[in-house]
Order: C-alpha cells, then structure tokens, then sequence
C-alpha cells in the first residue's frame, strides 16, 4: 500500500473511532462546563470525584481494550467463530471487572476526608462519586460490544451512539443541575445522574445492535453461555491488565496531581480541573487513533503482512502529530479565553490559562505514546510498554512534579511540568519499542 492509501484507510477507520472517544469525554465536558456555572467549589469536587473514578475506569477500559486486537486478528485470519467467543468472554471479564470496580469505589467514598481537600469540596463529591460510580457497569458493557464491533472495522455505528449519549447527556444535564422542567436544581449531583443515565442507554442500544444485527451472526456463533475457554480468558486478561495499567499509571498520575491540588486550594483544584479537561479533549481524540492502530497492526499481524503493518501505525502517529499540533496551537491562543467556558473566578481563570500553556507542550508527546501504545497492543506486547509507562510517571513525573510544586513552590505550574516530563519519556521510549519490535518482525519474514 502507498502512503495515500494507508492515510485513507487510516482516515475511514480512525475518524468514527475518534468521535466516538470524543463523544464519551465530551460528556465530562459538559458535566464540567454546566457544573461550573454553578460554582467553583462544585468544579473542585468533580475534580476530585472523578480523579477517583478515572483511576478506575481507565483500569477497566484498558482491560476491555484486549478485545480488539484480538477480535482484529481473529478476522484476519478469517475465523470469524473465535471473534464470537472473544465477545462473549469479554462481556463475563469485563461485567465482573465492573462489579468489583463499583464496589472498591464505593469503599473509598468513606475516606475522601483523608484525601486533605477542603470538606466543602468532599460533600461534593462524595454523592456524586457515588453515582458516577455505579455507571461503571454500563460504561464497560458498552466497552465490550464497543470494542468487538471495532476489532471487525466497524466504527461508525460506535460513534453515533457516542456521540448521541453525549447530546442526551446535555438534556439531562441542562434539567438536573438547573432545575428545568419542574426537577429539582441538584447541582454536580445531577450530572452524576445525567452521566449514568447516558451511559446505561449506551450500553442497552450497543448490545441490542450487535445481538441482532444479520451482518454480525456469523461471528456469534460460539456467542451462547456454554463452551467457556480458560486458555482464551487467559490470552484477553495477558493483553488487558497490563493495558489497564497503562491507562491507570497516565491517568492515575493525572488524579493525584488533582489530589495534590487540593492541597493548594480549591481554587487551584479547579483551574486544574479546567485544564484537564480541556487536555483530554485532545488526547481522547487522538486515542480513537491509538485504537485504531491496534486493529490495523492486529489485523496485519494476523496476515503476516508486517511491513504493511509498520507503515500503517507509523503513518497513524504522523497524524496524530499533526492532530496534536492544532491543539497545542489553539490551547496556546485562546489560553486565557478557554477557562472562562468553565467559571468566570478570577484565580481559578489565571491559574488555569497558565496550565494550558504546559498543556501545549506536551500535546506532542501525549499523540505519540497513545498512538504507540496502540500499535503495541495490536503486536500483544504489552508488559514493557507497561513497565515504561510506570517509570515515567510515577518514578519521574510525580516525584519531580511535587518537588517543583512544593519544595521549589513553583505549585500547580511545577507538578504540570513534572508531568510534561514523563509524558515525553514515555512517548519517546514506546516509539522506539515499537520500531525495533517491527524491524523485528520484517527481519525474521525475510530470512
């Protein structure tokens, strides 16, 4: 294939991908927007409710992310019963993983006080995350029928459902923290509510499409309740956990900057927020790339077609660069003009246009190693990428990250500098992982 042409497949099968992913961030964005008209100390105990919540969910979305290089290579070699039986062992790991998700989370709520954050800020966050919480077991079946439909190629329908959640998502957010239509005004409360809601309407219509679409029952087959296979729970928890963990070292480091914020102030603690997400547009964005470099790689891997299979990913990565580079260029502009979406407080606006600066900065880094980690995921090389992945946030960008902010009082700017930092090792080591792993493989098919 030409470059033309791997940018024009990459194009039909990433786009959908990437609204679909924006479709879900969006809904926090929204949250975050609608929320902070009401006040900033609402803002800070989403900051701080969904710090817990995305160190979680991101374990979950890693771990159901297994499903679909392997679904990709199953189609690749043609045995469309194996993608049926991935399916189904998907949706038992990832419904139980929910249960569990939901019921650790439902633990920490009683000890958000020893978080040290402002107690007008915990009460906040605390019936929030607990309705957040509960979403969990939707969003990962939604994540299930996601991920199997995008492992045969087929985007678009995930991304209308996507992005039409978010729109219910707004209605009902515009109702329940405003108190429209004769509903009580219940504030980051309601957007709690307005998130699970969206998320449970996602998980019934993507399940009822799969199920009883023609185009999907050769591949449901093995889809009954007998005939479970170890070996394959096996191979989908080998590829899931460490991706899970890949998500929860980026993610998590991010939640416990906001952590760390609160011990500024709370106003810092929403600048932050702001910031964040503002930021995760963009990487959401670009992680529908990733995805979609672990079906192209996943799919090449299958066919033995591995120079195919680097030039796809690679050419994947040059256009999350580019992608990345808007963003950086729009953050930077509109650095001051963006957080006044958010809240008009005078402190949390400053603090958080500074941040976006930083945030421009590692917009780059950021498109580089989600896109990498993809394609590594779509080889089944999992463990090391994980290994880099903690090293370079908990091992560099955190501790550098609090001794800027705390010992050298450089606050929010010094922990998102730390961050910039492991976000730009990271991006550096996983693209040299995966070159050398697919000169690898090009390498032994020659001899």
């Amino acid at each position: 294939m030409t470059i033309r042409e791997h940018l024009r497949t990459n194009i039909h099968l990433a786009v959908p991908v990437m609204m679909s992913q924006l479709g879900q961030v969006m809904v926090g964005v929204a949250d975050n927007v609608m929320v902070g008209r009401v006040g900033y100390i609402p803002l800070a105990g989403a900051s701080l409710g969904n710090a817990i919540f995305y160190f979680f969910m991101t374990f979950g979305l890693g771990v159901s992310f297994a499903i679909t290089p392997l679904v990709g290579f199953a189609d690749g070699e043609g045995n469309k019963s194996m993608a049926g039986k991935v399916l189904k062992h998907g949706l038992i790991i990832n419904t139980l993983l929910s249960l569990v998700l939901f019921g650790i989370i439902m633990l920490m709520v009683d000890y958000l006080g020893y978080f040290g954050q402002e107690q007008q800020v915990v009460d906040q966050a605390i019936p929030y995350l607990t309705v957040i919480g509960f979403s969990m077991i939707p969003f990962l079946i939604f994540q299930t029928f996601r991920q199997f439909s995008e492992g045969l190629s087929n985007t678009r329908v995930p991304m209308m459902v996507s992005v039409s959640a978010n729109i219910l998502n707004i209605v009902l957010n515009y109702i329940l923290i405003y108190g429209k239509f004769g509903a009580p005004a219940m504030g980051l409360l309601g957007a709690g509510i307005a998130t699970l809601i969206s998320r449970i309407v996602m998980a019934i219509v993507m399940a009822i499409y799969i199920l009883n679409n023609k185009k999907f029952r050769p591949y449901l087959d093995e889809f009954g309740w007998k005939g479970f296979d170890f070996r394959l729970v096996k191979d989908l928890l080998r590829i899931g956990v460490p991706a899970g963990f890949q998500f929860v070292f980026e993610v998590g480091a991010f939640g416990l900057a906001a952590i760390m914020m609160g011990w500024i102030s709370a106003s810092t603690q929403a600048a932050h927020q702001i910031a964040i997400n503002m930021a995760s547009i963009s990487y959401m964005s670009v992680s529908g790339l990733g995805a979609a470099a672990a079906i192209r790689v996943g799919n090449q891997l299958g066919k033995r077609d591995y120079r195919t299979m680097k030039r796809a990913a690679l050419t994947l990565i040059a256009m999350g660069v580019t992608f990345m580079s808007v963003f950086a260029i729009i953050f930077i502009v509109f650095n001051n003009e963006l957080p006044l979406l958010y809240n008009d407080n005078t402190e949390v606006v400053q603090i958080a246009a500074a941040l976006l600066i930083i945030a421009a900065l590692f917009q780059l880094s950021d498109g580089v190693q989600v896109i990498a980690l993809g394609a590594l995921r779509g080889m089944k090389d999992v463990k090391i990428p994980t290994m880099i992945t903690f090293i370079a946030y908990w091992l560099v960008a955190l501790p550098i990250g609090y001794i800027l902010a705390f010992k050298f009082n450089y606050g929010a700017n010094g922990l998102w500098v730390g961050l910039f930092l492991g976000l730009t090792i990271a991006g550096v080591l996983v693209l040299f992982r995966f070159i050398k792993l697919s000169n690898e493989r090009i390498a032994t098919s020659i001899k």
